[in-house]
């Protein structure tokens, strides 16, 4: 690692370490209380300041009726809404320099808009994150087809995938901070994926400005697996304007090069000397509009990094995030191999957000931790694969500063 990457990503490596939850476990099954067994937890461990179990209100209804509700809890300094739709995250607000706080999150302020967006913000992704090639892969020599709603590809689960899902949300405050627990059960043969599989994500906000998504799964057939949640960052705020100017670091000196639908050619391309080398740290806008034709392909950036940790047991330091104009800054560890870093690329203007102001292209970026884009049919690939009687667990930490 360079000298200045070091100096980027190595000042929070006592926080990931102090944080960080080996196998991706934080006792989430012992989090199911909100009365006294909640309390008493929160009373023993001493979370910080604004440790109060999170609170829920109606959010409007599905077109058959079913209710969505919104939780809002508040720790470390930071404040977020989530949805029962989706696990969807619909503001996350983190204070600047001067402690003025804004939400850096996109998203919008009605179900309806939600049920009628194609962008994911900020929600859960499954079953299976990213893209699949032709919508088919093999498992065990059984080929699945799942719905293709990404040109000739499947993305992100499929047409309903866990994003458009209901999940049931249990809230908690104990020692390691305060959350939410959410749980959804993917039938067999949903979107077309094998097997019934059991999910688990835990949002955990921390008293040192971290929030943690931990993600558990079991399955009762092989079947394939990649969670990841799609919030979209920027930390001047929504709506403010571009993120072309945030400086992104990202520990990988390889990346995954996409044919004409986005999918990997299978290749693990050198970053350097091209547009995607991030190690050292530069603004988002500084290559994005040279003529490369992999970023032609992606009309900016949409494509999964390698990182150099790989995969590990505890959350690793692998990316940074900052704004210099609000200060507001994001360091990212993970136990995951790579992320998908997308640039806004297909925000087009016909979007209002929270703030009531439109959003427009490379007005915010997501960074989706994950195993790799069309694993199931790239035998060179990370495995995705579950089997009965394994547990799929992952961890990513986002970790706030000004």
């Amino acid at each position: 690692m360079s000298t200045s990457r070091r100096n980027i990503l190595a000042g929070v490596a006592g926080t990931v370490a102090a944080t960080a939850t080996v196998g991706g476990t934080a006792h989430a099954a012992d989090r199911t209380g909100t009365g006294s067994a909640a309390t008493g937890a929160a009373d023993a461990g001493r979370p910080a300041a604004g440790g109060r179990t999170p609170t829920k209100e109606p959010f409007g209804k599905l077109p058959d009726g079913t209710g969505v509700d919104r939780w809002s809890l508040e720790n470390g300094g930071i404040r977020m809404k989530v949805l029962s739709y989706g696990g969807t995250i619909q503001s996350l607000e983190i204070p600047d320099r001067f402690g003025r706080y804004a939400n850096v999150s996109l998203g919008y302020d009605t179900i309806e808009e939600y049920l009628a967006g194609t962008t994911y913000f900020g929600a859960l992704i499954g079953r299976y994150g990213n893209r699949i090639a032709k919508g088919q892969f093999t498992l065990d020599g059984t080929t699945y087809q799942l719905p293709v709603n990404d040109g000739p590809n499947s993305l992100h689960g499929g047409t309903q995938g866990f994003d458009k899902r209901i999940w049931d949300i249990t809230p908690f405050v104990d020692r390691s901070g305060v959350g939410l627990v959410l749980e959804y059960v993917s039938a067999d043969g949903e979107m077309g994926y094998p097997g019934t599989l059991t999910v688990r994500v835990t949002y955990t906000l921390t008293a040192d400005r971290t929030w943690r998504i931990e993600y558990e799964a079991t399955t009762d057939k092989p079947t394939v697996v990649n969670l990841t949640n799609h919030t979209y960052f920027n930390l001047a705020g929504e709506g403010s304007g571009d993120i072309y100017g945030h400086e992104l670091t990202l520990d990988a000196a390889r990346y995954t090069p996409i044919d004409a639908t986005l999918i990997p050619t299978g290749e693990l391309a050198q970053v350097r000397g091209t547009p995607f080398d991030f190690r050292a740290g530069k603004p988002v806008g500084r290559d994005i509009r040279t003529g490369n034709d992999q970023l032609h392909k992606a009309q900016g950036y949409d494509h999964n990094w390698v990182f150099d940790k790989g995969s590990t047991d505890e959350p690793k330091l692998v990316a940074a995030l900052r704004d210099p104009e609000s200060g507001r800054a994001l360091r990212i560890a993970t136990t995951e191999p790579g992320v998908q870093f997308y640039s806004g690329n297909f925000l087009d203007g016909t979007l209002t957000g929270t703030s009531g102001r439109i959003y427009r292209q490379g007005d915010g970026l997501a960074l989706e931790t994950q195993h790799f884009p069309d694993s199931p049919n790239q035998p060179s690939f990370p495995s995705t694969v579950l089997r009965p009687g394994e547990t799929y667990r992952t961890t990513t930490e986002y970790l706030f500063h000004a």
